[in-house]
C-alpha cells in the first residue's frame, strides 16, 4: 500500500484582495463575493516561477516526512502552468532540490484534477517498486491567462502544495483511488493558445488568444458538482466505507458555490467540509495539496480520521482519493 509520509505548501506574500481587482477592472468586492466566496487571493512575484514554487512547497513536504532530497525517488509535478514547454517542470524540481538523477513526469492539461490523478499515478508505481514518490500540484496563473477578463481572472491565485509518498506505513495510508475523464467536453473549459490548433505566433498575439482562457461557468459547474460528488461515492463504495465514515472531505477549491453544492448532493454536513478558497481563490492543481497540507497543520485531521480528496478540471477530468489517518 502506499502512505502519504510528509505534507507541504506554499503561497506567496502578496495578498490581492478583491478591493483590488475592482481598480483593475469593472468588478466590485460585493460582486466576487457573492459569485465565487472568494475575498482575496496570493500573486506571485516577478521573479518567482512554476518551479520554485513546487520546490518551496517540496522542501517542506520532505522535512516533514523527516527525510532529505537524497531520499526522493521520482518526482511527479501536476501542472497546467509549467515553468517551460519543454523541459518538464519537475526535471526542474530535481535539480532545484539536489535530487538524485531519478526520474520525473509532468502530469499536465488536466487542469484542476491532476494532483489527484498524480497520488493516482504515485501509488501505482509504489505498487511495482517500493520507491518515495514527490508529488507536487503547482499553479501559477497569473501569469498564463488575461488579467483584463473580469469574468474569469478574478477567480485565480498561485500556490504550491506537496506530499511525499511512501511504501512505509506512516501519517496516513491512500486506501483508494477514482479517476475518469469525459472528452466531449474539452472545448468547454480551455487556454488553447500555445498548441499545435493555435500556436504562439503574431496572429495569437494581435488578436489577445494567447492567454484567453475561454469556460462556459454554467456547464462547468454542472459537471463540477455531478463529477466530484459521484467520484468520492464511488471510492467510499470501493473501499466499504459509507458518507457517514468520513471525517473531512477536501474538494477542489474552485469556489464557494461549487464547493457548497458538491456537499449538499454527498450529504455532507458543512463542519465536515475543508474550504479556504475565501483566502487563496482557485489555485488550479494545487488547491487539493495545499489544502491537505493546511489542515494537517492546523490539527483539523486527527488520527483514524477518513478524508476524502476530490477534484474536477478541464477535460473534462475528475478524481476523488480515499485517505485514512
Amino acid at each position: 500500500m502506499a502512505h502519504i509520509m510528509g505534507f507541504g505548501g506554499y503561497v506567496t506574500e502578496r495578498v490581492v484582495t478583491n478591493d483590488d481587482w475592482a481598480r483593475l477592472v469593472d468588478t466590485s468586492d460585493e460582486w466576487i463575493t457573492q459569485r465565487t466566496g472568494i475575498k482575496r487571493r496570493r500573486f506571485a512575484a516577478a521573479e518567482e516561477t512554476t518551479m520554485t514554487l513546487a520546490a518551496n512547497a517540496a522542501e517542506v513536504a520532505i522535512k516533514d516526512a523527516g527525510l532529505t532530497p537524497d531520499d526522493i525517488d521520482e518526482i511527479i509535478v501536476a501542472t497546467d502552468t509549467p515553468e517551460m514547454m519543454t523541459p518538464d517542470t519537475a526535471a526542474l524540481v530535481q535539480n532545484y532540490l539536489g535530487c538524485r538523477h531519478i526520474p520525473t513526469y509532468d502530469l499536465g492539461g488536466s487542469g484542476c484534477a491532476g494532483f489527484v490523478q498524480a497520488i493516482d499515478v504515485a501509488r501505482s508505481r509504489i505498487a511495482l517498486a517500493p520507491k518515495r514518490i514527490l508529488v507536487i500540484g503547482v499553479e501559477l496563473i497569473t501569469k498564463m491567462i488575461s488579467m483584463k477578463d473580469r469574468a474569469t481572472a478574478v477567480l485565480f491565485g498561485d500556490a504550491a502544495g506537496a506530499v511525499v509518498m511512501g511504501p512505509e506505513p506512516s501519517q496516513a495510508e491512500i486506501l483508494d483511488v477514482v479517476t475518469g475523464t469525459d472528452g466531449s467536453h474539452a472545448e468547454i473549459l480551455t487556454l488553447a493558445a500555445g498548441g499545435t490548433r493555435n500556436p504562439f505566433n503574431e496572429s495569437t498575439l494581435a488578436s489577445g488568444d494567447y492567454n484567453r482562457l475561454v469556460m462556459d461557468g454554467r456547464k462547468v459547474f454542472t459537471e463540477a458538482v455531478k463529477r466530484m460528488s459521484e467520484a468520492s461515492s464511488e471510492v467510499l463504495k470501493k473501499i466499504g466505507r459509507s458518507v457517514s465514515d468520513v471525517a473531512l472531505v477536501i474538494p477542489h477549491q474552485a469556489n464557494l458555490r461549487i464547493i457548497d453544492a458538491v456537499r449538499k448532493r454527498m450529504g455532507v454536513a458543512e463542519e465536515k467540509v475543508y474550504v479556504n478558497v475565501q483566502k487563496y481563490g482557485n489555485t488550479g492543481s494545487a488547491t487539493v495539496p495545499f489544502a491537505l497540507w493546511e489542515a494537517v497543520r492546523d490539527d483539523k485531521i486527527a488520527e483514524g480520521d477518513l478524508v476524502i480528496l476530490t477534484a474536477f478540471g478541464a477535460g473534462f477530468h475528475w478524481a476523488a482519493a480515499a485517505v485514512q489517518f
